[in-house]
This record gives structure tokens, C-alpha cells and sequence, in this order.
């Protein structure tokens, strides 16, 4: 058995079971697992199972599994430690030097044990102070306001730390040595070094365990205003918090049996979603997720969603997130749930607030992350090429991470369509990023902005060369605003003034009054090869446009309506979307 934090865990889990027994056994992909003939009895139809998530293998034949040490134990018939020192160097682990255990080693290890079981009496001692003091009555107080009854208060071993400076000091003291008491985090001492006090004042209290249910560390919130509002316990030999996961102990079960887990920020919302009736919930408690925590859940499930707060901060957690779990091969989801009244919602107030059904629904419909990428792409300036050069930058290092190319190149068409992009010119785009091995679009923003659309550049040939009609063609866009927001806007406004001036205007006249991009635009459009343009042709595109108008004014709306207005506001917009949607099917879009 690998001990918490011992050089074996950290061993276990870093190695990959499947290279490991791959160099042993002609291993095949078969669904989720991989599969081969049995290196310990003689078979020749495969009953030799390894499962990469949960990193172990089974032989349904002769019996046979365990982990990728009792593996290597059976076929190099070597003991433990020699079967660690195996798989570290099949992996690439450093193995420390092979030494006889040393007084000092020994002493590690009582101290470690002596550390676990100081977190085990705070615990109890924390316990005992939320349950009986009148401190303790004040802060169940507050958990009870936060929907947390005693049941749950006790599952999840919730307690207090007293206002006093050394209350728990009194309990620790006669029982353990200054040294290791301030070693374990759980008491401080002065600036001066003469006064030890407890690091804990006047603070809920949350147990945090390892894998295997040891309390390591405490999360602590303040109860009043004194800041910081969060305490976490300080990194120690049994504690490091880039390799736990706060609930990891209750979900990992869980997460196997349902292969994915929901992710979230801190302890109430891990506690939230776990009392919703949700158990694959782990929390990486208000720190950035690191690559340990990674492996840890990877070691239960490739499958995750995100649910980060949908602050400022949390966005951009959840973007720190998404990079390292698509680097180790995370099929992932992201879930921002909509705001509740006018308060951004965490998981803890949306269940709160809303329900776990509600909770559970949102959660089933949460969206690829490429579809969450877009639409924080889309709240971007993209009126301008050098806006939706940005757009594509903040995209591309997450495209580039899709496995499957087929995806990729559907991923492709959809963002070109969202962020109105041509596509070729996005398409060039990425395959020279991703020959180059770049996490951005080096491409002008010329060409990002390019207005490629054909039915714009139908209608700027039109009002150059059609004279027949392009004198009322110019009116109708005028009168109707039809052109604005469009990224070709300045060019049709100089030639709307141009076909209504009495006077011809020549192309060369009308291109000197543009700016390069749209100069160069204009004229490529008069050198193209085109049919004579007809006013049917132009109708049908001044149609195009006014539909693309309505879209837009019923995208706004709908954004409105989504932001929860009240009263004769809402009833307002709801009118106006229904008439927005009947004049979509008027021109002839399904609303």
C-alpha cells in the first residue's frame, strides 16, 4: 500500500498503467479499456482487462488484478519497494537514491503520523466548540441562514475556531512539542518567535482529507468582516494543496461509477451540489487548478464539467482550467448558470435559490467548452478586423487542442459563422498555426475583417455600375439604414452619396476618399467577373439585409429579456419580440 505523500504515491500517480503493462503485454483499445491476452495463464482469447482511468487490470480468466505495482511485482517476482523503483523508471521518475532507512527518516514518518493525528483532535475539538459554546450557537447560526442543517453540518464535519488566541494551543500543548505544532499549521507564532497563538480565530471551519479520508488541512471562513474572508491550513509534509481536491474522499466513488465530475470552486459549493443529491463534486478551493489535481481526477474519469462563480475571477479560472485539462486529454463541459435576480449565481445561491432539479437540468445541458468559448469570444469587439484578430487569439489555443480533426474542422465552420469571419481565411489561418506549432492567428487584420460576404459585394457592384437603378438602390439603403454595422459600411456610404449626387462620380474619385482597407476592397470588387445585375438581384439582397437587421435587433432584445427586467418592461419586450419574429417569417426567415 502506497502511503499518502510517499514517494510510492507520488509514483502511483504519475504512472500510466497502459505503457507500464503495454511493455509486457500486446495491448488492444477496447471501448474505455484496454485488453490483451493474459501474461499469467495461457489463453488465446483475451480475458486480460487494464482500465486506464481507474488504473488497474483484471484478468477475467485466472482472477488475477490490482495496480500497476502488484503487476510488475507478479511478473518481475520482486517485492514493493523494488516494483516502485520499476515503474518509476519505466516512466521517467526520478528514483531517489537507495538508502537504509535513517533515524531521520524514521522520524519523518512518526512525524507525519504525529501530524495526522493533531488535524484528527482539531477536528474534534472544532466540532465540540460549533456544538456546545455560545460562539459555536452564532456560527451555526450562520450556516443554518446559508441552508445547511445539522445533518449536514455534521457529514461534512463542520466546526468552529474560537475568537480566543490559544484555545487550541491549550488542548495541543501538553500532548505535543512547539515544534511540530507550528510545523502542522495549525498554530502560529509571533513576529518576535516568543508567543505561539492559534492560526485559526473565529472561523468556520472545514475539514480538508486526502484520497483516503485523513484530514490534512482545514479551510477556514471568517465570521465576521476580518479579512482575508478565506484562511486555508499553510503547506506541511502531510499537506500540499495543488494534490488534493476538497470531497475528493467521498467522490471518487462516485466519479467512477457516473465517469465524469463536476468541478467547482470552493466548500460551500462543493457542499451545495453534494447535498442537491450530485456526489462526483470535488472543489480546488479558490487556488488555480494545478497539474497534480489533474491527474489525481484523472485517475477516476476523463470526463468534466466546470463550474466555476461567473465572476471576473471565475471566467478566467475556468479558462486556466480548460488549458490544462484539454492537455491531459479531458473531455470537457463547461456550466455558467444565469444570473439569480440581479446577483451573479455560484452553484451554493443557484441551488439555493432555484432548486436542485433546476441545478441537475442546467447541469445535463451544459455545453461543450469550444460553444462556452465562443460565446465569451462573441462579448469581444468583433466590429473590426483587429477585434476579431483578438477574438480568434483568445480562441485558438483551445482549438488547437481538439483531438479529432473532423471536430476541429467542424469547430472551424461554426466559429467563421459566429465571429463572421471568411471562412478559407480562418481555415489558412489555423493550419498555419498549428504547422508552425503557435498558440495564435499571426494573419493581417485585414483579412480576419475581410467583408467577403457575396450579397455586400453584389450590392457595391451594383451601385458603381448598375445605372439603370442604382440611384433608387441607393435610397432604399439610405432610408433604411440597411448598411450600417456592416464592415464594408464606409464603402457604401461613399457610394450612396456618390449615386445620388447629380453629378457622375468616378470610381477613381470615390476610392480616393477611402481608407486603404476599403480602397483595396472597393476596387477587387470592380475586377471581378459578375452577370449583369438586375433589380430582381438587388431586391433579393436588400431582403438579406433587412432580415440580418431584425436578427440583430431580436438578439438584443432576447439578451435583454434573459437579464430578468419586471414589469411593464418585460411585458414591452416580450411584444417586441414576438412582432420582430413575425417580421423574420414575413421576409421569408423562419422565426
Amino acid at each position: 500500500m502506497a502511503e499518502a505523500g510517499s514517494f510510492a504515491d507520488r509514483v502511483k500517480q504519475q504512472a500510466d498503467i497502459v505503457r507500464v503493462i503495454g511493455e509486457y503485454v500486446r495491448l488492444k483499445k477496447s471501448g474505455q479499456n484496454f485488453t490483451g491476452l493474459c501474461p499469467f495463464h495461457g489463453e488465446k482469447t483475451p480475458s486480460f482487462a487494464v482500465h486506464p482511468v481507474k488504473q488497474i487490470f483484471h484478468c477475467f480468466g485466472c482472477g488475477k488484478g490490482g495496480d500497476v505495482f502488484s503487476f510488475v511485482m507478479e511478473m518481475e517476482k520482486c517485492p514493493f519497494p523494488e516494483a516502485v523503483k520499476v515503474v518509476a523508471e519505466k516512466c521517467g521518475i526520478p528514483v531517489p537514491r537507495p538508502k537504509e532507512r535513517t533515524p531521520e527518516e524514521r522520524k519523518e514518518n512518526q512525524q507525519r503520523s504525529a501530524l495526522i493525528e493533531i488535524h484528527r483532535e482539531a477536528q474534534a475539538f472544532f466540532v465540540r466548540q460549533l456544538e456546545s459554546t455560545a460562539e459555536g450557537r452564532a456560527a451555526r447560526a450562520y450556516l443554518e441562514d446559508r441552508g445547511l442543517n445539522g445533518e449536514t453540518i455534521a457529514k461534512f464535519g463542520i466546526g468552529y475556531a474560537p475568537s480566543g488566541g490559544d484555545v487550541l494551543l491549550r488542548q495541543l500543548k501538553p500532548k505535543y512539542a512547539e515544534k511540530l505544532l507550528v510545523e502542522s499549521g495549525m498554530i502560529s507564532r509571533d513576529q518576535s518567535g516568543a508567543r505561539l497563538f492559534d492560526r485559526f480565530r473565529r472561523r468556520i471551519t472545514f475539514p480538508i482529507a486526502n484520497e483516503s479520508g485523513k484530514i490534512v488541512a482545514f479551510g477556514c471562513r471568517a465570521l465576521g468582516d476580518d479579512l482575508p474572508k478565506y484562511l486555508n491550513s499553510p503547506e506541511t509534509p502531510i499537506y500540499s494543496k495543488s494534490n488534493v481536491l476538497y470531497h475528493m474522499d467521498r467522490a471518487k466513488e462516485p466519479i467512477r461509477r457516473q465517469d465524469f465530475a463536476i468541478l467547482v470552486e470552493g466548500y460551500m459549493d462543493a457542499i451545495a451540489v453534494a447535498r442537491a443529491g450530485i456526489g462526483n463534486v470535488v472543489a480546488n478551493c479558490g487556488t488555480s487548478l494545478a497539474e497534480p489535481q489533474i491527474k489525481l481526477l484523472g485517475r477516476f474519469t476523463k470526463r468534466v464539467i466546470v463550474n466555476y462563480d461567473p465572476d471576473v475571477a471565475g471566467q478566467a479560472a475556468t479558462e486556466r482550467s480548460l488549458t490544462l485539462l484539454l492537455e491531459h486529454d479531458f473531455e470537457v463541459r463547461v456550466l455558467a448558470l444565469p444570473p439569480v435576480g440581479d446577483k451573479k449565481a455560484d452553484p451554493d445561491l443557484f441551488i439555493r435559490e432555484k432548486g436542485a432539479e433546476a441545478y441537475i437540468k442546467l447541469l445535463k445541458e451544459a455545453p461543450p467548452y469550444v460553444d462556452y468559448l465562443i460565446a465569451r469570444a462573441r462579448q469581444m469587439d468583433l466590429s473590426t478586423g483587429e477585434g476579431k484578430q483578438r477574438a480568434l487569439n483568445f480562441l485558438m489555443p483551445y482549438v488547437q487542442r481538439i483531438p479529432n480533426r473532423l471536430l476541429r474542422s467542424e469547430w472551424a465552420t461554426r466559429i467563421a459563422q459566429q465571429l463572421r469571419i471568411d471562412e478559407p481565411v480562418l481555415r489558412a489561418a489555423l493550419n498555419k498555426s498549428a504547422t508552425e506549432r503557435r498558440g495564435e492567428v499571426k494573419v493581417s487584420p485585414q483579412l480576419v475583417g475581410k467583408p467577403a460576404k457575396q450579397i455586400e459585394r453584389r450590392l457595391i457592384r451594383m451601385l458603381a455600375e448598375a445605372e439603370g437603378f442604382k440611384r433608387e438602390l441607393a435610397q432604399r439603403l439610405q432610408h433604411g439604414r440597411l448598411y450600417e454595422g456592416l464592415e464594408t459600411e464606409k464603402v457604401f456610404a461613399a457610394l450612396i452619396v456618390a449615386s445620388l449626387s447629380d453629378e457622375p462620380i468616378p470610381a477613381t474619385e470615390i476610392g480616393a476618399q477611402l481608407e486603404e482597407r476599403e480602397r483595396r476592397l472597393f476596387f477587387e470588387i470592380l475586377f471581378e467577373d459578375a452577370q449583369e445585375p438586375t433589380w430582381e438581384e438587388a431586391e433579393s439582397c436588400l431582403d438579406a439585409l433587412r432580415r440580418r437587421q431584425i436578427e440583430q435587433e431580436l438578439a438584443k432584445v432576447q439578451k435583454t429579456i434573459e437579464a430578468n427586467p419586471s414589469g411593464a418592461g418585460l411585458r414591452e419586450l416580450l411584444e417586441r419580440k414576438q412582432e420582430l419574429m413575425k417580421q423574420l417569417t414575413a421576409a421569408g426567415q423562419p422565426g
